[in-house]
C-alpha cells in the first residue's frame, strides 16, 4: 500500500465518504415511509413521476424514492435491504460500478437505481448472463417494481417479436446481454418501422459486469444471412458475359460530328471504357440480358442486382487482367497492389466485383453466407446514456472500464466482515502429484461431512477429476455449463453437509450457496482450485463460493509445474530452481516466490488480453462510425420521412461528379471528352446526350454546363414526379429504393471491411502500422460504397414507372447468429414423475435405476 493510500484512503474509501451520508438521510427516513399503506406507499411513484415532471431531478428524490423501494421488498420478500445494499444502489445509479462481494445480495440492490431510473418513462435494462438469470430476477425482484405499480418484463430467446416489443415498452425489462444486443441489430434490418421491437437504449444495469464488459468483449456479436441469388448470380452473369459481343461507338461527338449532324451509333452488345473503367450495355446488350433472364425491363428497379452484377461480370472480363490486377493461387483470386506489385492478402475487391473475377476464373465464390449485421459488446454497451455495473471481481480491470466504458469501480464493504481463510496456494512437481493431493484432500474433508466445491478451468479437467473420485468411491455432481436451472440447483446445494461438487470456474455464475444444517461448525464450506485460471479475477470469483454474510469457509489453490499458467508464463529460471532441489515424489512445495511469480504470470496475461480488447474496439471503431452514418440514414426512411431533397442531391452530386471526372477546370471546351462524359452519365440520369455545336464549344465553360445537365437533370426527376397522380406514392418509391439499395450495399461493405480486418495485420511486414491503413482503406472503401448507393438509387428512380408495383422486401435472409442460442434456451424443467433410485430403470434394462443409468 503507499503512503498516499495510508494517509488519504483508497478511491473506493474516499468516493464511499462522500455518498455516506445519503445513506444515512435514506436510513432516517423508515419511520415515516414504515407508516404508509400499501396504497399510499404505491402512490408514491406517481408522486414521484409529478415532482421529475416538475423539474425536480433524479438526485433530488432519490433518498425517498429509495427510502421507498426498502420498504416494499419488506412488504414483498421479506427481505430488508442492508446499508451496503442501499450503498450499492445509488453507486449504481452514478453510473459506475459497484463491487460487492458473493452473497451481499447484488440481485436486490439493483432494484433500487432500477426503480429511480425507470420513473423517467424510457425504460431501464437490467443485463445479465443467461436467460434462466433473467427469468429467474424478473418474476423475482419484479415484486417489489409491480407492487410499486411499475411494469416489468422479460426478453428470452424463445420469444416472438411481439413478445420482445411488449417486454422492452416496460418500465423495467430482464434481458441477456446476447439478446440485447441482437435485437439492436436486428432493430436495424428491418424495412417498417412498426417491426422495431426495441426503444432507445436509455439505462443499463449489468450483472456480472466483468463477464459481459470483459470475457465475451473479443467476440463480436454477428448475424450472418444469406442473399437467395447471391452466388449464383455471379455464375449466370458470367456465363453470360461471355456470350456477349463488345462493340465501339461509331462516329464520335466531337464538333465536327456535330457540324455534320452525324448520327452516333452503338455497335455490339456493350462497350468498354478503359479509362474510366467503365462499361455500358447498348440498347441491343439489354435487349439480350432481358431475354437471358426473362425480364421484361431490365431498368425496373427490381432487376437492380441482375443490372448490377452483369456490369460486374463484363468489367471483370474486360477491365480487370490475370497477373496485373490479381492473381488465382490455391483457387482463390488475390489481389495485385498496383503500386508496389505486392500480392495483397485478405482484401478484397469491393461491391461484388471480387464474386465476379472469382466466377470468371472459376474458382469457388465466396461467402455464399455473409455477416449482414455485427457489433461488438464494447460499442453496443457504450451506447446507453447511461450504464451500471455490479460484480465480486471488478477491481483487477479497473483501468480497462475506465478507459473503455468510462465507469471507476467503487469497492463496497461487506455487511458482515469475511470469515473465510484463503489459504497459501499447493504446488507440485507433475499434474499427477496435484490431483493425487487434491483427491486426498477431497476425500479428508468427506469424510468429516464438510462439503467440498472444486473450481477446474475445462470440462475435460472436470471429468478427469471424476473418474479418481469414482475409484475412491466418492459420491460427487459434475457440473458444466449446459442447462442454467440445473446448474443453479447444483451449485445452489454444494453448501450441503457431505457434498461434494466439481464445477467449471465460471458454472452457476449469480447462485447463492447456503450452508446446511451443521456445517458452520464443520468449518464451512471449502473451496478447491485444480488450477490458477490466467485472471486473477476469475480465481476470486471462486474464492468468493464461500464465506457468504460472515460465514466461515476457506480456500486453497492446488498447482503444478506442468500447469499451462506455470509452463507458458513461468519462469525458467524458477522452474530450474524448483527442479534442483530433488524434492521426493508427491512432496508439496510452499514458497512466496513462487506466489509472486504467478501473480506476475498472471498481470502478464490480463494485460496482453486487455490490448487484445482494445485493439479489437480501434479497429470496431471505424466500423462504428460507419455503422452510425447508415443506421441513422435507415432510420430517416422507417421514420417516413420525405427523401425528395435527399434524392435531389443525389441527381446533383452525381452530375457534379462525372463532369469533375471528365472535365478539369483549365481545360478548353474543344478538348473535352464528351464521349467519356456521356458514357458515364447517361446509363445513371437518361439524359439526351450531350452534343455541343461550334459555336456553343467556343463560349462554353465548365461551370454554366455543370449548371445546366444539373436544371435538365433535376426537370427530367420533375417530369418523372408528374407522372404519379399523388406524390406520396413517389415518396414511398423513393425509401422503398433507397432502403434496399443501402441495405443491400452495407451488408457486401461489412464483408468487405471482414476480409480488409483479417488481411490488413500483414501491412505490418511494410512498415506501415496496420491500424492506419485499416483506418485509410476502411474510409475508401466507405467513400466507395456511399458513390455506389447514390448511383444505383438514381438510376432505379430514374426508370421507375406509375403502373410497377414496388414494395419494401429484406435483401437477404437470417440464417443464424454466432452466438450458441441452444445454451441460452430457457430452463430445463422436468416433464414426467422423478425416477426414484429403487424404481426400475426407464432405459428398460430390468435393474434398478440406481445401480443403471442412476449411477453416474
Amino acid at each position: 500500500m503507499s503512503l498516499v493510500t495510508k494517509i488519504f484512503g483508497t478511491h473506493s474509501q474516499r468516493e464511499i465518504k462522500l455518498i455516506m451520508p445519503i445513506v444515512d438521510q435514506i436510513e432516517a427516513l423508515e419511520p415515516s415511509i414504515k407508516a404508509l399503506s400499501d396504497a399510499e406507499l404505491r402512490n408514491k411513484t406517481v408522486e414521484f413521476k409529478n415532482r421529475l415532471k416538475n423539474g425536480e431531478t433524479l438526485d433530488d428524490i432519490l433518498p425517498e424514492a429509495y427510502a421507498v423501494v426498502r420498504e416494499a421488498a419488506v412488504r414483498t420478500l421479506g427481505q430488508r435491504p442492508f446499508p451496503v445494499q442501499i450503498l450499492g444502489g445509488i453507486i449504481l445509479h452514478q453510473g459506475r460500478i459497484s463491487e460487492m462481494k458473493t452473497g451481499e445480495g447484488k440481485t436486490l440492490t439493483s432494484t433500487f437505481p432500477a426503480y429511480l431510473n425507470a420513473l423517467e418513462g424510457e425504460g431501464v435494462h437490467i443485463v445479465t448472463v443467461n436467460d434462466y438469470l433473467a427469468k429467474r430476477d424478473s418474476e423475482w425482484m419484479g415484486q417489489i417494481h409491480e407492487f410499486l405499480g411499475l411494469k416489468v418484463g422479460v426478453i428470452l430467446n424463445n420469444m416472438d417479436n411481439d413478445q420482445r416489443r411488449e417486454a422492452y415498452a416496460c418500465d423495467i425489462t430482464y434481458a441477456t446481454n446476447n439478446e440485447l444486443g441482437f435485437d439492436y441489430l436486428r432493430d436495424n434490418m428491418v424495412i417498417y418501422k412498426e417491426q422495431l421491437v426495441q426503444r432507445k437504449l436509455h439505462y443499463a444495469i449489468i450483472d456480472e459486469v466483468d463477464s459481459v464488459l470483459i470475457d465475451e468483449a473479443r467476440t463480436p456479436l454477428i448475424i450472418s444471412g444469406q442473399s437467395g441469388k447471391s452466388t449464383k448470380l455471379y455464375e449466370a452473369c458470367d456465363i453470360l458475359a461471355r456470350q456477349l459481343t463488345k462493340g465501339k461507338v461509331s462516329g464520335e461527338l466531337t464538333k465536327m460530328a456535330a457540324l455534320m449532324n452525324e448520327d452516333v451509333e452503338e455497335e455490339g452488345d456493350f462497350v468498354v471504357n478503359e479509362k474510366d473503367k467503365l462499361v455500358n450495355l447498348t440498347a441491343e446488350g439489354v435487349e439480350k440480358v432481358e431475354n437471358f433472364f426473362h425480364l421484361e425491363n431490365l431498368a425496373d428497379p427490381e432487376n437492380l442486382e441482375i443490372q448490377h452484377n452483369i456490369i460486374l461480370a463484363l468489367r471483370a472480363h474486360y477491365l480487370m487482367a490475370r497477373d496485373k490486377d490479381y492473381v488465382v493461387k490455391d483457387d482463390e483470386v488475390l489481389i495485385v497492389d498496383e503500386f508496389t506489385g505486392r500480392i495483397m492478402p485478405g482484401r478484397r475487391y469491393s461491391d461484388g466485383l471480387h464474386q465476379a473475377i472469382e466466377a470468371k476464373e472459376k474458382v469457388k465464390v465466396k461467402r455464399e453466407s455473409k455477416t449482414l449485421a455485427t457489433i461488438t459488446f464494447q460499442n453496443f454497451f457504450n451506447k446507453y446514456a447511461k450504464k451500471s455495473g455490479m460484480t465480486g471481481t471488478a477491481l483487477t480491470e479497473e483501468k480497462e472500464f475506465r478507459n473503455i466504458y468510462g465507469m471507476d469501480v467503487i469497492e463496497v464493504p461487506t455487511n458482515i466482515s469475511v470469515a473465510r481463510i484463503d489459504r497459501q496456494d499447493a504446488v507440485y512437481k507433475t499434474k499427477r502429484e496435484k490431483l493425487n493431493a487434491v483427491v486426498e484432500e477431497i476425500v479428508e474433508s468427506h469424510k468429516k461431512g464438510q462439503p467440498v466445491l472444486v473450481g477446474t478451468i475445462t470440462i475435460e479437467a472436470s471429468e478427469e477429476l471424476s473418474e479418481l473420485l469414482k475409484k475412491k468411491n466418492v459420491p460427487h455432481k459434475v457440473l458444466n455449463a449446459k442447462f442454467h436451472e440445473l446448474e443453479a440447483e447444483i451449485i445452489a446445494d454444494a453448501g450441503q453437509a457431505g457434498a461434494v461438487t466439481i464445477a467449471t470456474n465460471m458454472a452457476g455464475r449469480g447462485t447463492d450457496i447456503k450452508l446446511g444444517a451443521g456445517v458452520v461448525d464443520l468449518g464451512g464450506l471449502k473451496i478447491i482450485g485444480t488450477e490458477r485460471h490466467e485472471s486473477r479475477r476469475i480465481d476470486n470469483q471462486l474464492r468468493g463460493r464461500a464465506g457468504r454474510q460472515g460465514d466461515p469457509g476457506e480456500s486453497r489453490f492446488y498447482i503444478s509445474l506442468e500447469d499451462d499458467l506455470m509452463r507458458l508464463f513461468g519462469s525458467e529460471r524458477l522452474m530450474s530452481m524448483f527442479n534442483s532441489l530433488g524434492l521426493p515424489e508427491g512432496e508439496q512445495i510452499e514458497h512466496n516466490m513462487l506466489s509472486s511469480a504467478i501473480e506476475k504470470a498472471q498481470t502478464k496475461i490480463e494485460n496482453n488480453n486487455y490490448g487484445i480488447r482494445k485493439n479489437l474496439l480501434e479497429y470496431d471503431q471505424v466500423n462504428n462510425e460507419q455503422r452510425e452514418i447508415i443506421y441513422k440514414e435507415r432510420r430517416r426512411v422507417l421514420d417516413g420521412e420525405s427523401m425528395r431533397d435527399t434524392v435531389f442531391k443525389m441527381i446533383t452530386d452525381t452530375v457534379e461528379d462525372c463532369v469533375n471526372t471528365c472535365i478539369s477546370d483549365d481545360q478548353l471546351a474543344e478538348n473535352w471528352d464528351l464521349n467519356e462524359l456521356n458514357d458515364m452519365l447517361l446509363p445513371i440520369i437518361p439524359l439526351e446526350p450531350i452534343v455541343l455545336d461550334a459555336q456553343e464549344l467556343d463560349r462554353m465553360k465548365k461551370a454554366p454546363l455543370m449548371q445546366k445537365l444539373k436544371e435538365d437533370a433535376i426537370k427530367l426527376y420533375e417530369d418523372k414526379e408528374a407522372e404519379f397522380p399523388e406524390k406520396e406514392q413517389l415518396r414511398e418509391v423513393e425509401r422503398v429504393i433507397l432502403l434496399r439499395v443501402i441495405d443491400r450495399k452495407w451488408m457486401d461493405h461489412i464483408d468487405d471491411m471482414d476480409q480488409l480486418r483479417q488481411g490488413i495485420g500483414l501491412q505490418a511486414y511494410g512498415q506501415r502500422d496496420p491500424l492506419v491503413e485499416f483506418k485509410f482503406m476502411g474510409f475508401e472503401m466507405f467513400d466507395e460504397m456511399t458513390n455506389a448507393i447514390r448511383e444505383d438509387t438514381i438510376k432505379a428512380l430514374m426508370h421507375v414507372r406509375i403502373e410497377q408495383n414496388v414494395e419494401r422486401e429484406q435483401v437477404a435472409k437470417v440464417t443464424g447468429t454466432n452466438k450458441d442460442d441452444s445454451l441460452q434456451q430457457g430452463p430445463v424443467r422436468r416433464t414426467g414423475k422423478k425416477v426414484q433410485p429403487n424404481d426400475p430403470c426407464p432405459c428398460g434394462s430390468g435393474k434398478k435405476y440406481k445401480f443403471c443409468c442412476g449411477r453416474n
